[in-house]
């Protein structure tokens, strides 16, 4: 634990702390452009272009050991998967654009095929002499354990750059993501912005592949847009939001890695996203599930007090425990059941209020203040004053009370 905390603040060393910083900065492009696809409703492209990657690291790697280089030269093994995850995006966009086939079978074909490409091309890698030391199974799963300083600078160079791009397409992102026609007709280029943002997914799948691995990698785009939804409505936030949440789970994910170097770092973070959009789900004040089981119990009491109210005005009997257990508990009757002062006052305005409730609607069927009724809304919130006193004189003795 000592350990892991040393990594939280940047004391286990000088290049676990620029693999941190690397990783945070990975994780808020990740979680900032992965709203962009999120909202597109294309998060599957993100999953071919990670597994059409594989193809390309093993292709680089049999290359640069061709021409007698490192094999696991990290700049050339992201130029290998960058051009594979392309061609498959480019394969994507085709034949979803040319022919009948709708765009998730197109990504489900090509996503088999290239990474049924690369698992072939890894076991070709495997028998050659210079394979069994590829270590290029780290790109599967993530590992920043023995990650050079070089590699780290690399990773962290090219997040910030994916982090800029996007602050700079961001608007047009945006409005192509909730309403592409409309942009076409501001001149926004519909197909370009797609494609600049296929880009940044391909730019941060690749850099994420060391640290993420290429089979998770999709959870850093998506869960942290995903959890992020659960906190506000505005699009601006939500990519603020996500990119923090991918942030943390990143910088977080590396220091455990750090730690425990046994531990693979791509599954450690997609655990921490995972625990953050778990924290989402469950305590967002609007989205959350437990802001929804109080509104929820909220308007069964309103519902249950109200009907109380009306019962006890009109001087009906009362049979539901529930009803009655809130009807005391709101000081409107006593324990043997007879209302209290308050409570016939209350029961007084509900079945006032029901009265001219009804009224409205009958002045107002063309208005939609006429419709606003739910038998829970105060009709105070609704019409003004002179309205309701409108509605009093109309009523006149009905219920029985004095205006």
């Amino acid at each position: 634990m000592e350990g892991f905390l040393n990594a939280l603040l940047l004391q286990s060393g000088y290049n676990a702390a620029l693999v941190g910083i690397g990783a945070a900065l990975l994780g808020m492009a990740a979680g900032g452009t992965g709203t962009f696809i999120f909202l597109r409703k294309r998060s599957l492209v993100s999953d071919a272009a990670a597994h059409a990657t594989l193809p390309g690291i093993c292709l680089a790697f049999m290359a640069m050991v061709a021409f007698g280089g490192d094999g696991r030269n990290l700049t050339g093994l992201m130029v290998g998967s960058a051009g594979s995850a392309a061609v498959a995006l480019v394969l994507v966009d085709w034949i979803s654009r040319e022919t009948r086939l709708p765009e998730d079978a197109a990504i489900g074909a090509v996503l088999s095929v290239f990474f049924g490409f690369g698992i072939v091309l890894m076991t070709v890698i495997q028998t050659m002499t210079s394979g069994r030391q590829a270590g290029l199974e780290s790109f599967l799963l993530g590992s920043t354990a023995g990650m050079l300083f070089n590699e780290a600078v690399t990773i962290a160079i090219a997040g910030a750059v994916a982090g800029f791009l996007l602050l700079l397409l961001h608007r047009r992102m945006t409005l192509v993501a909730f309403d592409p026609e409309f942009a076409a007709t501001t001149g926004i280029d519909v197909r370009a912005t797609d494609l600049a943002t296929m880009g940044l997914v391909l730019v941060v799948t690749v850099i994420g592949l060391k640290v993420v691995g290429l089979v998770l990698i999709v959870a850093m785009l998506i869960i942290p847009a995903v959890a992020a939804r659960f906190w506000t409505e505005r699009v601006d936030r939500l990519v603020a939001i996500a990119a923090v949440i991918g942030g943390v789970s990143g910088y977080t994910g590396a220091a455990a890695s750090a730690a425990y170097p046994n531990v693979p770092t791509g599954a450690v973070i997609v655990l921490i996203s995972f625990g953050l959009f778990a924290v989402s789900l469950s305590f967002a004040p609007v989205r959350g599930v437990v802001a929804s089981v109080y509104r929820h119990v909220r308007f069964q009491r309103q519902v249950h007090l109200r009907q109380g109210l009306l019962a006890v005005a009109r001087g009906e009997p009362i049979f539901d425990g529930l009803t009655l257990k809130i009807l005391r508990f709101a000081g409107h009757i006593r324990a043997d059941g007879v209302a209290t002062l308050s409570g016939r006052a209350a029961a007084a305005k509900a079945l006032r209020d029901e009265a001219r409730w009804e009224v409205a609607r009958e002045t107002h069927q063309e208005d939609v203040s006429g419709a606003r009724y739910d038998g829970l809304t105060a009709i105070e919130t609704v019409f003004t004053p002179d309205e309701i006193a409108e509605f009093d004189r109309r009523i006149g003795d009905r219920i029985g009370v004095v205006a």
